[in-house]
């Protein structure tokens, strides 16, 4: 996402070239693949900056999110919410509005973290990355990275020690036995290696 930065403009040019020869925009990450049912969306801080290291934040942007995605046909599978991420695993049915929703919310958070640490703008987000889910592998894999990635960032020694994860949701109305199976069926080593060939 940052190697951008790091080339030479001789590099960033044939890049930009190369991604318009292909039909993606010059700079902004490509969405490429349409029409599926569920979506894998990330949207990261600018800079990998963790500014939710405060619960109150990242409680807000999880009911800020809750609220405008209510507001689409959106059916929300899984989800995190870590210090300088988040994940959602949806399904929609209306791809193109999901970017004014991500705005929305981006552009609420934004000015009032900015205005709470004296900070006025700063730039918070960066972007949004989606995911199409291209096999029932695909997606249960996606559902046990999100629900494992605060392991993975060493924010948790467990997924059920993590509070802003639905893995609670999946604990308490599908139960541990399904969770474990899941983990076991769908393990996360070499998340998405290959899937972009299917």
């Amino acid at each position: 996402m940052y190697q951008y930065r790091n080339l030479t403009p001789e590099e960033r040019e044939e890049l930009v070239r190369e991604r318009v020869a292909r039909g993606f925009p010059a700079h902004q990450p490509p969405h490429p693949v349409r029409g599926r049912d569920v979506y894998l969306v990330t949207a990261p801080c600018y800079g990998h900056a963790h500014h939710l290291r405060l619960s109150e934040r990242r409680w807000a942007l999880l009911e800020s999110l809750f609220k405008q995605l209510s507001l689409m046909t959106i059916e929300i599978h899984a989800w995190a919410i870590l210090t300088n991420h988040y994940h959602l695993l949806l399904g929609i049915e209306e791809f193109g509005a999901l970017g004014d929703v991500l705005r929305r919310v981006h552009g609420r958070t934004s000015r009032a973290w900015n205005v709470e640490d004296g900070r006025e703008g700063r730039k918070v987000w960066y972007r949004y990355t989606d995911r199409a889910m291209r096999s029932e592998r695909h997606y249960y894999t996606t559902v046990n990275y999100i629900h494992y990635n605060p392991v993975k960032r060493r924010l948790a020694e467990s997924p059920y020690d993590w509070p802003w994860s639905n893995v609670h949701w999946y604990l308490d109305h599908i139960g541990r036995g399904w969770l474990r199976d899941v983990w076991q069926q769908y393990p996360v080593l070499e998340y998405g290696k290959g899937w972009d060939d299917i």
